[in-house]
This record gives C-alpha cells, structure tokens and sequence, in this order.
C-alpha cells in the first residue's frame, strides 16, 4: 500500500484527514502516532517529518504535512465525488478555500485554544486555568461561529453550498473539540451551528462518531471540567 497516514486522533486535523479517507474508501496504512507519549518528538519520528506535527502523508516517497493542502491533494488524486474540492466550478472552489484559510485564525485558534487551556496546560504547567487568556478566546469562538451561522451557513445546509465539502469536514472536527472539555454549549446553543453539526455527523456516518470516540472518552474521563469566566 502506497499511502501511509500518520496521526493522532486526538488532534482535530487528523480527524478531517481520517473522516475523508475512510468516507472515501480510499486506501491507507495505518500508522497512529501517540503524541501523549511524545512519540513525535523522537529522533525517527523527525527524521519522517522534521516538523515533527501531526497529520502528514507519505505517499509512495512524497510527503506532505498541513491537513488544508492533504485533503486537496487526495481530492484531486483519487476519483472521489466533486463535492469535496469543486475543481468543475471555480467559484464553489474559491468559497471552500475562503473557509479553510479563515478558519485557522478563528476557528481552529479559539476552540484549541480553549481546549489547551482547559485540559492540557494545567496538567503540564501545575498552574490553574488563566482566566483572562480563555476570556479572549471565548470571546474569539463566540464571534467564530456567529459568522459560521450568518456568513458561512446563512440558509445554506452547508458551509459552502449545498454540498457537503472538506471544509465542514475541518469546521466540524474543530468544534467537536470542545466536547472534550464540556464547552460544545459554545455551538449548541446557536441552533443554525448545531444543526449544521449533526448534519455532517449523520452524512459521515459512522466514520465521524469512530473518529471522535476519543473525544467522547476523554469527556468521561474528566467528568468535572468548565471554565469558570
């Protein structure tokens, strides 16, 4: 098997990148890496990827990092439905390309940021949660989806259109983050969001909800956290 897949299930782009390989049926070699246990700061591990980040391909010697350029580079590879990465309409294209240059700083920032804040860096630091810092974020998330309702979504059942694409594959994974950390009320409680939420679930089935077992896990685990702003 040519294409080997490195990622961690734990981080929100590896998610995306699993979901479309597995909804596409697209064949890869499994090769999870633990990044808990820092299997991607060892010595072989950079050697693989100097980066040392999670997800990257190698596909028969090409490698490739950065899940934004992975997805397109397997949309336009493999004979998968045109929905994904329109490459038949120039302007459903551009709009799935505005969403996932947008989301990095928006998106993608704020609910990590949250989810870090809540989970990993108390336990890495011994320091309590920085209020002042996860109010910024919060306040960044809160403005991220609103303008994932009223600009991306408006009356459209996708982010993009009609059609389900790769970048309600990498918005959702995003938000499903804060699931970890008892915080999915950030999107819940906007009904256009959640809507949007359930509908890529029930599309990606069962792949999304295999993906996010993980996820679902660790909020049992850590049955008692929330911010406290």
């Amino acid at each position: 098997m040519s294409l080997k897949f490195y990622y961690d299930l734990m981080s929100q782009p590896s998610r995306a990148v699993y979901i479309f390989l597995k909804a596409n049926k697209i064949p890869f070699e499994d090769k999870p890496v633990a990044l808990r246990k820092g299997e991607h700061l060892t010595e072989e591990y950079k050697k693989l990827n100097p980066f040392q980040k999670v997800p990257f391909i190698d596909d028969n010697g090409f490698i490739l990092n950065e899940s934004v350029a992975i997805l397109k580079y397997l949309s336009h590879k493999f004979d998968i439905g045109d929905n994904w990465y329109p490459k038949s309409d120039l302007k459903r294209q551009a709009k799935v390309d505005e969403y996932m240059n947008w989301q990095h700083i928006n998106t993608r920032l704020n609910a990590a940021m949250i989810f870090q804040h809540l989970l990993l860096l108390p336990r890495i630091t011994g320091k309590p949660v920085q209020e002042k810092q996860m109010a910024r974020f919060k306040k960044g998330l809160i403005e991220s989806v609103g303008h994932i309702d009223k600009y991306f979504l408006g009356s459209q059942p996708f982010l993009c259109g009609d059609k389900l694409s790769v970048a309600d594959l990498l918005g959702a994974c995003e938000l499903m983050q804060l699931h970890a950390v008892h915080e999915e009320s950030f999107y819940t409680d906007n009904p256009v969001v959640k809507a949007w939420i359930e509908r890529v679930r029930n599309r990606l089935a069962p792949h999304f909800d295999d993906a996010h077992k993980i996820i679902f896990r660790t909020r049992d685990i850590y049955p008692t956290l929330k911010a406290k702003l």
